[in-house]
């Protein structure tokens, strides 16, 4: 397993049913749709895996309202032991980012134990959950995607219902700037022979001067909070202070 997790997988499922008590399985509730995207090195690569999935059970109505899927939809969709094996030789070895990750990965190795295999998810992949991050930084507010969205100026608007692949890209987003966006800023190639020898010269020009506007108090403060974040993650670090 690579143990810097170069490669990321951003995850969403959806159920059958929310359970209420007793763990994932409770109710015997199953997964119903997978959608995960790949990031390499911070970046996505276009990669994605996404399934639908039909069940050996009905689909509770209240789940149909949030994720939009019917059991007449997947009536024809393969069961979970047929996609089982591509699954795994796409999530392992990465790490696994999903919202509320204990919610998927219980349903993920319930899948699992369905079908005899004594493996469980945290022994395929480093699991991070964005939400127990998002509780850390922004303690005593509501955190789900929709309000992390809205926080971190990622539009959603398309969101309509909850879909695995939708969610999971949106994640993907909002897990990089939780994480501090870019890891490097590149102004151009690699010319280590000619440092120190480039010469700035004023250019003159009849345009007139451009417009000064000058950031408002409000918007200082919103940057003085986002470099606390920053500062945060990066263990005391800020390049912009």
């Amino acid at each position: 397993m690579n143990a810097s997790y170069d490669r990321i997988i951003v995850l969403d499922t959806e159920t059958t049913g929310m359970n209420r008590e007793g763990g994932p399985h409770y109710e015997g509730h199953r997964i119903v749709e997978i959608g995960a995207v790949e990031i390499i090195n911070r970046k996505l690569t276009g990669r994605h895996f996404h399934v639908y999935i039909k069940p050996d059970r009905l689909i509770d109505p209240e789940a149909v309202e949030v994720h939009g899927i019917t059991d007449e939809f997947l009536r024809d969709k393969p069961e979970y032991g047929a996609i089982h094996a591509e699954f795994l030789e796409f999530i392992k070895g990465a790490e696994l980012v999903a919202h509320n990750a204990p919610f998927d990965v219980g349903f993920m190795d319930y899948e699992f134990s369905k079908l005899g295999e004594d493996v469980k998810t945290d022994q395929l992949c480093k699991v991070t959950d964005t939400l127990a991050m998002a509780k850390r930084i922004f303690p005593g507010k509501r955190n789900n995607l929709d309000v992390l969205c809205e926080r971190y100026g990622i539009d959603n608007s398309h969101r309509t219902l909850h879909g695995a692949l939708l969610d999971a890209e949106i994640l993907a987003d909002v897990y990089l700037l939780m994480t501090g966006g870019q890891t490097t800023l590149s102004f151009g190639g690699n010319n280590s022979s000619n440092q120190g020898t480039d010469i700035v010269r004023p250019v003159t020009t009849s345009r007139k001067a451009l417009k000064i506007i000058r950031a408002s108090a409000d918007e200082l403060s919103k940057h003085e909070e986002k470099l606390d974040v920053i500062e945060k993650k990066a263990g005391g670090v800020c390049l912009w202070r």
